[in-house]
């Protein structure tokens, strides 16, 4: 990972895997058969990432943990070898964190002073709580399951990347 680049962490479900839209109208995707589950993988999303990744190092942010690595950049044609934040890290000394299940985990793989962005379709109360006490700069994105990340999400990410810290 390039020193001063910030982290961008990427949820695959809600983000790129998209869910909760109308069956008679499905968004512009790819299906695919993933592990027996059925996806429709967002081709917008994709892109959009693909452009983010030339100003942030990137990671999955998932429970799909190393498996979005092995998948999606083939189906995607996103970078390979983004990390995964390992979402099973224990409670320990220095990772208790109040809330939303990610937030432990994603302490422990990013520290708290690097700045980060994290894109997902589940930001609660507990993650804007988290994200204002931390003493990096933070952006939470949210997204909506049935759509992904969209045009405007992507320009909010790209200035907040130009932005000084």
């Amino acid at each position: 990972m390039a020193i001063g680049r910030p982290l961008l962490l990427v949820d695959v479900d809600g983000v790129l895997s998209l869910f909760g839209f109308e069956t008679g109208s499905p968004p512009q995707g790819r299906l695919a058969l993933i592990e027996g589950s059925p996806h429709l993988l967002s081709l917008h999303t994709a892109s959009r990432l693909r452009r983010l990744a030339g100003l942030y190092d990137c990671a999955w942010c998932t429970g799909w943990e190393e498996r979005a690595g092995e998948h999606l950049p083939h189906l995607l044609d996103l970078p390979a070898g983004w990390p995964h934040v390992p979402l099973a890290v224990s409670s320990g000394p220095g990772t208790s964190v109040a809330g939303h299940w990610k937030l432990a985990p994603i302490d422990a793989f990013a520290g708290r002073e690097r700045a980060l962005a994290w894109i997902d379709d589940v930001l609660d109360d507990a993650c804007h709580a988290w994200a204002a006490d931390r003493p990096g700069p933070t952006l939470l994105v949210p997204t909506h399951p049935a759509v992904g990340l969209t045009d405007e999400d992507a320009a909010r990410l790209e200035a907040w990347a130009a932005a000084p810290a």
